[in-house]
């Protein structure tokens, strides 16, 4: 158990007792945040007490304010219906004691009780170009599943990636024509713009697709070959922003078994055959019609994702199958979701939907080639990052600098898809998300690596000294050491809200009290003692911000 949520525990005791000895009236879920700093740590909204005790909560709060007691309590006041507590110099040093015991595990807890849960992102389309709108669903995916993992649950993070389909057989057909592009997103683009209104090419485009399905011919050999060029790129940028799968599947696995249950379905009238096509009519759940087979025969994404939810549910025997994908596809998981209700899989799967990323010149579209590409971004983050670190450290090594570089430049590009909430559209500025203030990873990248610097210069009588956390005592000091305090229930928080953003958040706020802290405060230049408790305050906060940019896959920097 961590310090503050123990504190909260033997505050919520000492008012139970006053209340009703032999009754648990509070829990510590009562307690909230004071809107102020001023009015105190913790604050207990009495209105609910007040309709127990059948008194208004102003006369609660105050009775309680005059009687409670204990050694965390620096005081207690009653402001109209709330009972504002602040913490004592003791409850300050418990909870950096615990930080400094628990260390890299600080924050971590154990409510999901190691259940399994199966986490799909990444679901990209060879042949395809890859790019900025693909790395939001990238960061999400692989920050809720670190996320997960710190609160107690087995987390098998897999990719899903769609190497059969339309945009297949659209690329392969502009690339049966021209010889001369080699560059599948492109191909794509100008396959997609070439086949607009030209039936004849959609039906040779429908005869490569049925080409490839039944995996025979020159149009397969193609796709063979063209496939393993989307693979190699996509395993180059796993390595390149250290996201790490537990499993790839591959549409192409699924779809002959996926065929196979569209036979058991349409015998159970759960499909239907309708103009040709194969649908499952959901409309009397409110969820419209889900079309499964074309009139020609090929199949569409369900035929694969009804497979691949069922293979993960015997295989894996999950608690909970998470989709991270974006918010256009909301519909249709909710109609997949039905299907797979009605076959009698009771699996508790959950849509992880996300907002589009956009230009500051509008929406992004593969098809019409208003993208960045991953690795023109990936280029120009990189080219300004070593620019930046150049002009800073003209000392330093190629190498070195080349690492701090690569390190700002992709934990910059992290940051941007998930300092906001998921369902939040995001306008993508490449020059804001490198700058080196502000709310950017670089600028906690820059935290840390001040903290670093601090260390370094200590001295060794500094560092030797006993450290004495009662030593600190100034608002400044207090205001850190609540903040450091919160980071366990924030972790809480975003796993439960599947949200990065919370503890984004969390961090640049814990940033910029800390800049003002050492801004005001001097460290080395204390006597030892004090200098050693406020150097252990600032490898605390080093750590937790460490620890932090971790669960959002972001590296830390030593120098920079």
């Amino acid at each position: 158990m961590y310090a503050l949520e123990k504190i909260k525990q033997e505050i919520v005791h000492e008012i139970n007792k006053i209340i009703k000895p032999n009754e648990s009236v509070l829990s510590v879920v009562d307690f909230v945040l004071p809107p102020d700093k001023n009015l105190g740590d913790l604050s207990l909204p009495c209105f609910n007490l007040g309709k127990k005790l059948q008194k208004s909560p102003n006369e609660v709060a105050s009775d309680i304010a005059k009687k409670l007691e204990h050694k965390f309590i620096k005081s207690s006041v009653a402001t109209g219906p709330y009972l504002n507590i602040s913490l004592s110099q003791e409850a300050l040093t418990d909870i950096l004691n615990n930080l400094q015991k628990n260390k890299t595990s600080f924050g971590f807890n154990k409510s999901g009780n190691n259940e399994r849960i199966m986490i799909e992102f990444s679901n990209a389309n060879t042949h395809k170009e890859y790019h900025v709108g693909h790395l939001r669903n990238l960061a999400y995916g692989d920050a809720i599943s670190r996320i997960l993992a710190a609160n107690g649950y087995k987390v098998l993070p897999v990719s899903y990636i769609n190497d059969f389909g339309i945009h297949v057989a659209k690329t392969l057909w502009w690339l049966s024509r021209d010889k001369g592009i080699s560059d599948l997103g492109k191909a794509y683009n100008q396959a997609s713009l070439a086949l607009a209104d030209n039936a004849l090419g959609n039906k040779e485009v429908g005869e490569i697709m049925k080409q490839v399905e039944s995996r025979r011919g020159e149009m397969y050999k193609l796709w063979k070959k063209t496939r393993q060029i989307s693979i190699k790129q996509f395993a180059q940028i796993y390595q390149e922003l250290n996201i790490k799968f537990s499993t790839i599947f591959y549409e192409n696995k699924f779809i002959k078994e996926g065929l196979k249950m569209v036979k058991e379905l349409r015998q159970k009238n759960i499909l239907i055959k309708s103009d040709g096509a194969i649908i499952a009519d959901l409309s009397k759940y409110n969820l419209g019609v889900l079309v499964v087979l074309r009139s020609d025969g090929t199949a569409l994404y369900p035929v694969a994702d009804l497979a691949l939810a069922i293979n993960k549910i015997k295989q894996y025997k999950l608690a909970q199958s998470l989709y991270v994908v974006d918010i256009r596809q909301s519909l249709y998981f909710d109609q997949l979701f039905k299907l797979l209700e009605l076959l009698g899989y009771e699996t508790n799967f959950e849509h992880l939907s996300y907002e589009f990323v956009k230009l500051p010149s509008g929406m992004m579209s593969s098809r019409t080639g208003n993208i960045i590409p991953y690795e023109d971004l990936k280029n120009l983050a990189l080219i300004k990052t070593k620019q930046e670190v150049t002009s800073r450290h003209q000392n330093w090594s190629k190498e070195k600098i080349n690492h701090v570089a690569a390190v700002v430049a992709f934990g910059a590009l992290k940051f941007e898809m998930i300092k906001v909430s998921s369902l939040k559209q995001i306008t993508f500025d490449i020059a804001t998300a490198l700058k080196f203030e502000g709310f950017t990873a670089a600028y906690l990248q820059y935290t840390y690596a001040r903290i670093n610097s601090i260390n370094s210069k200590a001295e060794i009588k500094i560092k030797k000294a006993k450290i004495d956390f009662n030593r600190l005592t100034d608002n400044k000091e207090r205001a850190l050491i609540l903040e450091l305090a919160s980071f366990p229930e924030i972790i809480k928080i975003a796993g439960t809200k599947r949200d990065p953003a919370e503890i984004a958040k969390y961090l640049f706020d814990l940033g910029q009290v800390t800049n003002d802290y050492y801004h005001a405060i001097p460290v080395l230049k204390s006597e030892p003692i004090l200098a050693s408790a406020r150097l252990a305050l600032l490898n605390s906060v080093a750590l937790v911000i460490k620890q932090g940019l971790n669960l959002l896959g972001i590296e830390v920097i030593d120098e920079m």
